[in-house]
Order: structure tokens, then sequence, then C-alpha cells
């Protein structure tokens, strides 16, 4: 199979490497849906799937294997094609988060880091100590996000802990998102120190604002520049076509496309090693006006201990007695006794998602009496809730179970509403199309939705942030 650095022809393969599938994805009329003409021409070819191969030292080992399933099981030519991908593999991409307080700026901080797909391993509010450099040198985190203070408030916190990590004696990339007055202290501690720096706008600029975007895009820049630790990805680096992004990542750009014909969608990802959800939505005005604290319009959750493989054992313990009879869990079920294992791990993983997602209302008394206040996310707005990821798309049970999300029996969670309108990317293409979408923006907004069973249904509202007609 040859790869092409340049698109000269429509057939493109999208690789999504992740922790414990790889997925190869073929489409066809990508160049002709990016003409000022209809996207009549666009079309899913199939998909190959076969295990990640990290364990046996070379991803491109389960390329290959994901590339022989495709031509095998839906006779697609693989030769003369545009390789593009997404990876979440080798544990994906891990990263530390520093802020000044914990209700502003780390909240900020973290929020944009999970946002552009990365898995936030470990985070500090405040000076740092000792101890929390020893823990991000245990971590080896891929990068390393730092903020602190709105822009010309306090810098003297952001300025120490630049001077600490400036003795972590690695060369981890540091992202500083912090008050635009302590930069130039910021900027010649870490460079001093031999550590990459990359400088953005603060992500808490002011009170109660939060800007995420440019720490998402810087994070994901940084990736695809300096963060291939699975091996064999070096490799597939060379072939693919534009920068190889985090899976999340790709996931959360499908999402906020679809977000401009459907308004507020949540989707649920579920994979074997984690389940993450996705929202665009500002919220219910009547929330909206009882928040302790401002919500980004795209937020993503990660939870790492509920991947219906890997962390399996993490749901079973999490469910109780509905699940102990679960023993054995296989990556890819081959019987109906591993199908319905599977289909009940996938239930709890994402009702415990969901609930994690969710902001809650809280009663508080005070001079005036009693209050309500909301904490987190509302999701009360969402009209159109997706599934994704093979335990949902494969398994035969997702649109029941994404039908079925039980209410939290703890907490007043603010859920999506009974009457949420329920699709299933019935091709798995959700981080393809997200990978896509950055260079194809009309050729993935028909893919998705035809994806979801909708293709025709819904009219453009509007077009993708700088995108022009050809």
């Amino acid at each position: 199979m040859r790869y092409r650095k340049k698109p000269r022809r429509s057939r493109v393969l999208v690789a999504d490497i992740g922790s414990t599938i790889t997925k190869l994805s073929a489409f066809d009329g990508i160049d002709r849906a990016e003409s000022s003409l209809p996207a009549e021409g666009v079309r899913f070819l199939g998909q190959g799937t076969a295990l990640t191969t990290v364990a046996e030292g070379d991803v491109r080992i389960g390329l290959d294997a994901a590339r022989r399933d495709l031509e095998k099981s839906h006779g697609v030519d693989t030769s003369e094609v545009l390789l593009m991908a997404a990876s979440s593999a080798a544990g994906g991409l891990r990263m530390t988060v520093h802020g000044l307080t914990q209700d502003m700026t780390l909240r900020a901080a973290r929020e944009a880091s999970l946002g552009a797909g990365a898995i936030v391993t470990f985070t500090t509010a405040g000076l740092m100590t000792q101890d929390d450099i020893d823990e991000i040198r245990r971590i080896r985190p891929n990068i390393i996000l730092l903020a602190g203070g709105v822009d010309y408030g306090d810098r003297s916190v952001v300025v120490e802990n630049a001077r600490a990590m400036a003795l972590l004696e690695q060369a981890v990339p540091v992202i500083y998102a912090g008050n635009r007055a302590a930069r130039g202290e910021i900027v010649r501690t870490l460079e001093g120190a031999g550590m990459p720096l990359f400088v953005v706008d603060n992500v808490y600029p002011r009170i109660d604002e939060l800007n995420i975007d440019p720490v998402r895009k810087i994070i994901q820049e940084v990736f695809a520049r300096h963060i291939i630790t699975a091996p064999g990805m070096e490799k597939v680096k060379e072939k693919v076509y534009g920068s190889i992004i985090p899976t999340p990542g790709a996931v959360m750009a499908a999402t906020e496309l679809l977000a401009r014909v459907m308004e507020d969608v949540m989707t649920v990802d579920v994979g074997g090693a984690t389940t993450d959800v996705h929202s665009v939505t500002e919220g219910s005005p009547e929330y909206v006006r009882k928040s302790i604290s401002p919500e980004p319009r795209s937020k993503r959750t990660v939870e790492g201990d509920l991947g219906v493989y890997v962390n399996a054992a993490h749901i079973v313990s999490a469910a109780g007695d509905a699940l102990d009879s679960v023993k054995e869990v296989m990556p890819i079920p081959e019987t109906e006794e591993a199908r319905q294992v599977s289909v009940k791990l996938a239930r709890w993983a994402v009702d415990l998602s969901i609930w994690r997602h969710a902001g809650e209302v809280r009663v508080a008394y005070g001079a005036q009496g009693r209050s309500e206040l909301v904490e987190g996310r509302d999701l009360t707005a969402i009209k159109t809730v997706i599934g994704t990821g093979g335990a949902l798309t494969r398994l035969g049970m997702g649109m029941e179970i994404l039908h079925n999300i039980k209410p939290d029996p703890r907490k007043s969670k603010l859920l999506p509403p009974r009457d949420a309108v329920v699709y299933m990317d019935r091709n798995n293409i959700m981080a393809a199309a997200g990978v896509l979408a950055s260079q194809f923006p009309e050729a993935t907004e028909t893919l998705l939705l035809e994806s979801l069973g909708v293709a025709g249904r819904y009219s453009r509202v509007t077009k993708p942030d700088g995108y022009t007609d050809h």
C-alpha cells in the first residue's frame, strides 16, 4: 500500500489507533465535496479493524491487519490513498495541569486540556511543593500546562511554580496559559531550563470568563509535533497527511461540527480503556442563572476507570451486585455470552460516565432564605444524544442503552431530557470524521449525517470557522 503526502485523488483512509482496537475507515469523493458543488459524491466505503499492537512493539502491525480486514471485508482498494490519523495508543496524551486556585484557573485549564483530548493525570492549585515536582517526575507527562492568575492580577504564584518546574530536569513541553503580566519571567525561566515552551492567551483572563480554545488548539499542535510515544508511531507519522491528533479531540471536533446543525448535542464514546462524554451546549436559561461558576460551551469528561475491556473490573466494582456475575471479558466479543457481558458493561459505563459529566442542583440557606445553586454541567438543554465507540455501535444494544439512561439515585443531576433524540454513529466514524473535519468540513458533515441516518433531514446553519467556499 502506498500512502500519499498530498491529496491528488478523492480516496482517503483515516486510522484511529486506540488503546485496544485499531480502526481504518475508507472514504471516497472527499475532494469533490470541497468544491463549490453539492457533496453528492462523498461515500463511506467501509471500516477494517484489528487489535492494537503496542504490546507487540509496533502499532503498524495492527494497522496493517486493519488494512487487510478492510480489503477483505469491504473490497476496498487501498493503493494510492491519502492517509490521515488519530491516536490514543500508549495511554493517550498524558498531561499535568497547574493553576492558582482550584475553582478558577485550575478548573479552566483542566477543561481546556480535556477538551483537546488529553488525559489529565495530576493537578495542583497554589504553590507547588517538592512532593508535587517529584510526582511530575514519576508520571513523566507528555505536556505540562501552567496557568495562574487573571490578566494583570497576582503573578507571584505562577512565577514560583515556573521556577519549581525548571528543576524537573526533563525536556517536557510546557504550555503557559496564565497571567500575561508574568509572561516575560516565565519565558526566561523555562526556556533557560531547556524546556520547550508554548505561550498562549490566558485560559482565565477575567473573573467568570473562560478562554479555552487557544489552549485546546496548541495542545493538539504540541501533541502532533512532539508526542509520538507508541512504538512504530513515528513511522506512521511520516506517512500521514496533516497531523496525528488525539482521538478524544477528534471526537470532540466531530461533535462540535454536528452541533452547528443539530444545536445542543451530547456524544457518549464507550471504548475498551475509557468512556468519554462530550457535550456542546449553553445549558437551560433557568439553570444558567443559578450557576456558581462558568462552564465552557464545549466540554469533555474522560472516565479512565470505565473502559469495557481494559478497565472492566472498575465498572464491575462501581456497579456492585448488578454485575457480580461478570468474570471474563473479551476485547472483541465472539460469542453471544461474551456479547451480553460487554452489553452489561457498556450500559453501566454509559450511566456512570453521564452522571459524572452532569452537574447538579444544590440547596443553600442564607440571609435571603432557601436558594438553589447549580454546580457543574447543565445537560437539560440537550436535544440530541449520539452514541459512538465499538461497545455501542457494534453490540446491537446501543440505541436501547442511550434511550434508557438511568437517573443518579444519590444526587439531583441535570441530565438530558427524556425526549432528547438518540442517534447511533452506525459506521463508528466519529473519530475519523473529527480528523477529516480540519481539512474537509463539508464532506465531514455529509458523512456524519449519513452515519447517523439523518442525511437530508438537517440543513447547514453555519459553516465551520474559517471555512470559505472553493
